[in-house]
């Protein structure tokens, strides 16, 4: 199997980039900014919200993670994204924290709600191309990346789908729609650049009276190449829901398909939402490839390494 290290919220990617949209254009690890006083990482996700009606008893989420890394080393590529660069910074980096022990009481609560703040929550994902050669899909598995190795999710593309459609479990021997176990879906477009990621619940044609049971949409997933094709740098925007003052998420329940995540986007109505972009690698002469810094987390250069980072930290 070939195997992927993440650094992933249990539902989304965390905070990090610059306050500028001059971000996309440049590499922010070659010119850190000092000069402003470090950002509350729980602001940069509130957007305020109506306060959740549901768990009204829940206790407040702890501080959201602040890691500004994610990285998906897949298979090898010329002109890609490499670990390490070629110029030093005059003060050693700091070294990423260990793993934190992270305690699941309940997996399907712990991998829909947002990430703890203050927590760096590292993940592994796993791809097991078992029964590809019978014509059957790969499943992919996501494991917390520490020294219990925690099942968290399993995925895999549903038969019979035109597009990219993958089933979400929270029991890997389970990837059944109609089984108890289904956390959620992974829906594209046609074209293949667009993606949303849904809850388990229902699609709106079955909503009931106060539409409490209608899915949620928990991302999307914009991407799109350069000037340059693949050859070049891939760019993405992530659009998630922002969380309220509980510090938890602002659900996005849309009724019809001129709503959600990607149309709000598409419209610039940001309201209770959160853009985040891929932060852009640079051109290193001497290697003849675009580089970004993994500070090591990054085993084989790969187009597929990316990290996703916060447009205003």
């Amino acid at each position: 199997s070939t195997r992927c290290c993440v650094t992933v919220s249990p539902v989304f990617p965390p905070p990090a980039a610059t306050s500028s949209d001059e971000e996309d254009d440049s590499d922010s690890s070659t010119k850190p900014i000092r000069s402003e006083k470090k950002k509350n990482p729980a602001s940069l996700f509130q957007t305020g919200g109506d306060p959740p009606k549901e768990k009204k008893t829940k206790k407040k989420a702890p501080p959201r993670a602040a890691e500004s890394e994610e990285e998906t080393p897949e298979t090898p590529q010329k002109n890609s994204n490499k670990k390490g660069k070629g110029k030093k910074s005059k003060k050693p980096k700091e070294e990423r924290p260990p793993s934190p022990i992270i305690e699941v009481d309940n997996l399907e609560e712990f991998v829909l709600r947002p990430a703890q703040q203050g927590v760096t929550v590292k993940c592994r994902v796993t791809r097991d191309k078992k029964g590809m050669d019978r014509g059957l899909y790969p499943t992919y598995y996501l494991h917390l990346d520490n020294d219990k190795k925690v099942f968290l999710l399993a995925g895999r593309k549903r038969k019979k789908s035109k597009t990219s459609n993958y089933l979400i479990s929270i029991d890997p021997t389970d990837l059944s729609r109609g089984g108890e176990n289904f956390i959620g879906k992974l829906r594209s477009n046609l074209m293949g650049t667009k993606f949303t990621v849904f809850d388990n619940g229902v699609n709106p044609d079955k909503a009931n009276a106060d539409w409490s049971n209608v899915r949620q949409e928990l991302s999307a997933v914009v991407y799109e190449t350069n000037v340059l094709g693949f050859k070049g740098p891939r760019k993405m925007t992530v659009i998630i829901p922002g969380m309220n003052a509980d510090n938890e998420r602002v659900p996005i329940r849309p009724r019809n398909d001129n709503d959600g995540l990607l149309m709000r986007w598409q419209n610039k109505n940001m309201d209770n939402m959160i853009e985040l972009h891929n932060k852009a690698p640079v051109w290193n002469d001497e290697t003849q490839s675009y580089v970004l810094n993994f500070h090591g987390r990054v085993t084989h250069a790969s187009v597929k390494n990316f990290q996703i980072v916060h447009g205003s930290d």
